[in-house]
């Protein structure tokens, strides 16, 4: 069994307690977001940090709808 990181940048995004250790390049899914694991660090024989990088948040504005206003 392992303890596994998962890191962004220097913030730790969640911590498991996995039998495996992800690999590089592999896609993973972390609190409804998707990303790819960059690079796999071995700190001991037990714990493992493994970075990830997220992928962005696309956000849609919503157009405004002018014909619901009060007409003159």
């Amino acid at each position: 069994m392992y303890v596994v990181h998962y890191l962004q940048g220097r913030e730790v995004i969640l911590t498991q307690l996995r039998q495996t250790v992800p690999s590089f390049d592999e896609g993973l899914k972390i609190k409804g977001r998707k990303g790819k694991v960059t690079n796999v660090n071995v700190v001991d024989d037990k714990h493992v940090h493994v970075q990830v990088v997220m992928d962005p948040i696309i956000k849609n504005k919503v157009a405004l709808d002018n014909s619901k206003k009060k007409k003159r």
